[in-house]
């Protein structure tokens, strides 16, 4: 059997490149700042390669550090789960998860029996309650939220880009016609998400539309609603267009097929220091790989 790594260095080695900071890792871990700087000596002296540059208290990874850790990492991610599944004492694994309804309904549920099968022990609380960004990293591990560019002080990862549209009833379409005319649009009520309130800006922006001036803006809090509403013929939903193509609803359609850019994306949140979390760990890397 070929002789294994110092598995105590490895840790300190991820740890410290997931969470950005030896001064995080060594306080994850329990350790002094000079412990942990040992233990990443001790893997190098083992592997014969300088994974980190030191300046100071400043340690900096370098390009031998980077492909190391590249090649390395998802392996010790598989031994991890090969002991999850072997072991029978193990408890379940909980991850509190906030999710937009229409992300989760649309997006996440329909693809959630994969991770069930591949990780049986980590079960989800959701949340799909306001103000989700604020809440992660104190009553929620993660979300998955609409937002246009995240606070750095989140580990982010953006899972979509997406195309603003103008959607509403079939039989609104028809009446409005194929060319947008503002007088008319005028006389329209449009549907805003709460958390999407650029979106119509730059939908009227593109338009040239700039000075439109609806009847009335109805802000809801619910994507799922914003289009019950369009399709019962209440006013124009102002959402991303991959939004009707996922909800396959034949009520509605889109207005005037100009690709807009939204300033919104759906994004994966959490804290940098909870990334080492097994539950949120399996997450993380399902939810990348998916590609949901």
């Amino acid at each position: 059997m070929r002789r294994l790594p110092p598995l105590r260095a490895l840790e300190a080695f991820v740890r410290t490149v997931r969470l950005g900071s030896a001064r995080a890792a060594a306080s994850e871990l329990g350790l002094s700042p000079s412990a942990l700087s040992r233990r990443i000596t001790n893997l190098e002296d083992f592997t014969g390669k300088k994974l980190f540059s030191r300046s100071g208290q400043v340690m900096k990874l370098t390009d031998e550090g980077r492909n190391f850790y590249d090649a390395v990492a998802p392996h010790l991610e598989t031994l991890a789960a090969a002991v999850e599944a072997q072991s029978e004492n193990l408890q379940t694994l909980r991850l509190r998860l906030g999710v937009m309804p229409l992300f989760g309904t649309q997006r996440l549920f329909p693809r959630l029996p994969e991770l069930r099968a591949m990780h049986p022990r980590l079960h989800l609380d959701i949340d799909t309650g306001p103000h989700l960004i604020d809440r992660v990293g104190d009553t929620l591990d993660a979300a998955i939220a609409l937002t246009t560019t995240p606070d750095k002080a989140f580990h982010a990862v953006q899972l979509d880009e997406n195309s603003v549209h103008a959607i509403c009833s079939v039989a609104l379409a028809e009446k409005l016609g194929p060319v947008p005319d503002i007088a008319e649009l005028e006389k329209q009520t449009f549907l805003v998400h709460t958390d999407m309130e650029l979106s119509f800006e730059a939908w009227k922006k593109a338009l040239g539309l700039e000075k439109l001036q609806p009847v009335a803006v109805d802000h809801y809090d619910s994507g799922q609603l914003i289009l019950e509403a369009a399709a019962q013929g209440l006013g124009i939903a102002i959402m991303h267009d991959d939004h009707m193509i996922r909800n396959a609803d034949p009520r509605v359609t889109g207005l005037y097929r100009q690709k807009i850019a939204s300033p919104y994306s759906y994004w994966f949140l959490c804290k940098p220091v909870d990334l080492d979390a097994r539950p949120l760990r399996i997450f993380h890397d399902w939810i990348v790989s998916a590609g949901l």
